[in-house]
């Protein structure tokens, strides 16, 4: 039987921890059919990044159109997009695919090298986000999107609200960078529902790739037909376990181990 198809539309990481390469192997690790939509190449290590390079925004429509129109798609994940035509073209694109999409809203990698215009954001907040059905902003992409910083777990709620505003479906708050203790904390919700999700946290500072695999995660369940608290619920006891089998990589950040569950 075909396994369901999930496509993602971000940039490739040149060292294999984040961006396509962690997507890709998110999907198959979670038993869906991976596709891609490159929007940029960074040369990238485990120190940081090192160069960007755009792809025009006819190469990303092409790309786009090639696998939607001929393969189909039950799932779409969008990671960087760099730019704001980059922003406005995957917008477009979205509009007119019927299936749920899952807006990381990629700002800065992991080592605080910038991934996103600052010109971008905009585009970000009035096109991009209105398209998705889960939101994944990290506290830093809060507080580039709404200016609202989360200094408590509290603040969550108030920061909810403010993606919210912009049009998402639902958000999903990732809380791992507060000063939680022995949890990560998020909150997902839609307005209405709240669903606080909290798992142990390891003590490994390889996580290079963690917010691209948490997005093709959920990307990847509700593609498989898990409602969004299920899909969500269940992508982050895959992250939490792949950031467990984190591993050393070059002389900086190592990724999170995406193959824990297959035994690599």
């Amino acid at each position: 039987m075909r396994p369901p198809l999930v496509l993602t539309v971000a940039g490739s990481d040149s060292g294999g921890g984040a961006g396509i390469q962690a997507d890709l192997k998110t999907m198959l690790a979670l038993g869906v059919h991976g596709m891609s939509v490159l929007t940029a190449v960074t040369a990238q290590n485990s120190l940081g990044v090192q160069g960007v390079w755009e792809l025009p925004a006819e190469a990303v429509r092409a790309q786009y159109r090639s696998v939607v129109d001929d393969i189909g798609v039950q799932a779409v994940k969008t990671g960087m997009l760099a730019t704001a035509p980059l922003v406005e073209t995957v917008a477009e694109l979205l509009a007119g695919t019927d299936a749920p999409v899952v807006v990381d809203p990629v700002g800065v990698s992991k080592h605080g090298d910038p991934l996103l215009a600052a010109s971008a954001l905009d585009a970000v907040r009035k096109a991009l986000l209105p398209r998705a059905t889960v939101a994944t902003p990290n506290l830093d992409e809060v507080a580039q999107l709404t200016g609202v910083r989360v200094v408590h777990e509290s603040d969550m709620r108030t920061a909810a609200e403010a993606v919210l505003s912009y049009g998402p479906s639902w958000v999903l708050i990732k809380g791992g960078h507060l000063p939680t203790g022995r949890e990560a904390v998020d909150l997902l919700t839609d307005g209405e529902e709240e669903h606080w999700l909290r798992a142990p946290r390891h003590d490994n500072r390889h996580t290079h790739g963690t917010g691209c695999t948490l997005a093709s995660a959920v990307a990847s369940e509700l593609a498989r037909g898990a409602a969004v608290p299920e899909a969500v619920r269940r992508a982050k006891e895959y992250v939490t376990g792949a950031i467990g089998a984190g591993f050393a990589l070059g002389s900086g950040i190592g990724p999170v181990g995406h193959g824990w569950r297959l035994g690599g």
